[in-house]
């Protein structure tokens, strides 16, 4: 799919963090207020886990399936992470942003830098939380669930790279103590992005 920048209309809220910052919680709380609100369903070649839905969660692919997507052109954005590939098909996000909407995804931080080449920046609001340092991070997944010490030196890596992204971001959310503040502030995202949209 071809992207004609002068045909979007709509605006597209970025968010990025590390694992555990909550922002699962912030986006499926402004999706609850404002019901316009679209959200991206990312495509990813790993292995579907217990509770989740193809479609709803991800949309699952083979390593070979989501290589011929590349190859193809069919993503905005992908990235690779621990052997797995994640990204953000272009009929995801492109015809909603044509039909002046707000679309919320959430991205790695390589999959930023591509957007930043793709999307109008006058059409697009990249917003980072943050939820305090490395050590409060660990602990909230050791209390989450079960994870080995090699998953955990995984996303402590993941962890390093993810807080390179902050200088990227329009807007800084801090989700460490109030969570009713961090909530308020990314409603105000949302509302910007609402009156921003052009027809």
């Amino acid at each position: 799919m071809e992207i004609d920048t002068a045909k979007i209309k709509g605006h597209l809220v970025v968010i990025m963090a590390p694992m555990g910052s909550g922002k699962g919680t912030l986006i499926k709380s402004a999706l609850e207020e404002y019901g316009s609100l679209a959200l991206t369903i990312s495509c990813t070649s790993r292995q579907i886990r217990p509770g989740e839905v193809d479609g709803e969660h991800y949309h699952f692919v083979t390593k070979e399936e989501f290589e011929d997507k590349v190859k193809v052109d069919d993503f905005l954005e992908w990235a690779e992470f621990a052997g797995n590939y994640y990204g953000t098909l272009k009929s995801e996000i492109i015809p909603r942003l044509m039909n002046c909407e707000v679309v919320v995804v959430e991205i790695e931080v390589q999959g930023v830098e591509q957007l930043l080449e793709l999307i109008p920046r006058d059409h697009m609001t990249i917003t980072y939380v943050d939820a305090g340092g490395w050590e409060g991070l660990k602990a909230r997944a050791i209390a989450r669930a079960p994870i080995t010490n090699e998953e955990l030196e995984a996303r402590h890596q993941r962890y390093l790279v993810e807080k390179q992204a902050k200088p990227l971001a329009d807007v800084i959310i801090n989700n460490t103590e109030d969570f009713e503040i961090a909530q308020a502030e990314f409603y105000q995202v949302i509302a910007d992005a609402n009156k921003k949209c052009k027809l």
